[in-house]
């Protein structure tokens, strides 16, 4: 680490602890040329793949998507912001943990409903609502009784 006053790279690490929601480390260092302390913040980065839309556009990915989508789904359910939180990490960490470069948005689409289903089930056919686009009533007849018996 570079010293913010002096510019020396000459450091050490007095104090190490996780961040308050554990996404990082917080370490505190003294310089030891200047002696100026100053706070730094590790991150791990993170390595998601670029989505490929039903056009065959490819865009990077954005949670920030995922989560404007779930809110919809979620609005006036009993669901709190940490849960729905979780439910968000847990889906960006199955896309992770498939190590490809790429993945198409319906497969996005597919593991959040399949999680949905099992998480809220009036959640689920909002969320199935907007996401398959239904153009009749039969169609939504037909989610809900998805969601309900379970056929595939």
């Amino acid at each position: 680490m570079r010293c913010p006053r002096c510019g020396g790279d000459n450091d050490r690490v007095l104090d190490t602890r996780p961040s308050v929601d554990r996404a990082d480390v917080r370490r505190r260092r003294q310089c030891n040329l200047c002696g100026c302390r100053f706070t730094t913040h590790e991150r791990i980065e993170r390595r998601l793949p670029r989505v490929v839309k039903r056009d065959g556009s490819r865009e990077p990915f954005d949670r920030a998507k995922i989560e404007r989508g779930l809110n919809s789904a979620c609005q006036k359910r009993p669901i709190t912001g940490a849960a729905l939180d979780a439910f968000v990490d847990g889906v960006v960490a199955e896309i992770e943990q498939r190590g490809r470069d790429e993945i198409p948005s319906q497969t996005i689409g597919a593991i959040i409903m399949e999680r949905l289903r099992a998480f809220d089930p009036v959640a689920y056919v909002r969320f199935a609502s907007v996401y398959s686009a239904f153009d009749d009533v039969n169609q939504f007849i037909a989610a809900v009784r998805h969601m309900k018996t379970g056929d595939r």
